[in-house]
């Protein structure tokens, strides 16, 4: 009798899942909202958003990207990040065993709250990391409102004391 040996059913189904979320992601995404196709070898690098009581923080991963080839805009409250990572072949295609990396040109568009002072945006490059800083106006920071204790109140335009603990 023959040992068969059963493949991994779960790592299939998931080599399947990321090959169709690739394919997902290579139709559904459009240029500058002209609803025209990317070319297929697109991507959309990740994003992380943080925020506290003074700014809003982007980072976009975009490894192996020249700075000339990146595009950011504010317009109408749309933080708009374009742009392009070339494939650059070293020795002929068919010498690859494996080309796993993303080439194409991306687009990313993110809609920013009113409470960001559009002429404050600041963005740096370093190390594949796009870093974009928005600065909330000072009006839409919170304020801290002192609370007062023990003091009188005013009743019907009368001052009265302020109440105190009866004994017994």
């Amino acid at each position: 009798m023959t040992i068969v040996r059963w493949a991994n059913p779960y790592r299939d189904v998931l080599a399947l899942q990321n090959r169709m979320n690739s394919l997902f992601q290579d139709f559904s995404r459009s240029t500058d909202g002209d609803n025209e196709p990317l070319a297929a070898a697109g991507f959309v690098p990740p994003v992380d958003i943080y925020e506290d009581e003074h700014k809003v923080l982007l980072k976009l991963e975009i490894p192996g990207i020249k700075q000339e080839d990146l595009d950011v805009r504010m317009e109408n409250n749309t933080l708009s990040v374009k742009g392009e990572r070339s494939f650059q072949s070293e020795g002929k295609e068919e010498n690859f065993h494996r080309v796993e990396r993303r080439y194409g040109s991306f687009y990313r568009a993110f809609t920013v709250p009113n409470t960001v002072d559009a002429g404050s945006v600041k963005a740096d490059y370093d190390a594949g990391i796009l870093t974009i800083e928005l600065t909330k106006k000072p009006e839409s920071k919170p304020k801290q409102i002192k609370v007062n204790v023990g003091t009188t109140k005013q009743i019907n335009n009368q001052q009265a004391a302020p109440e105190t603990a009866k004994t017994a």
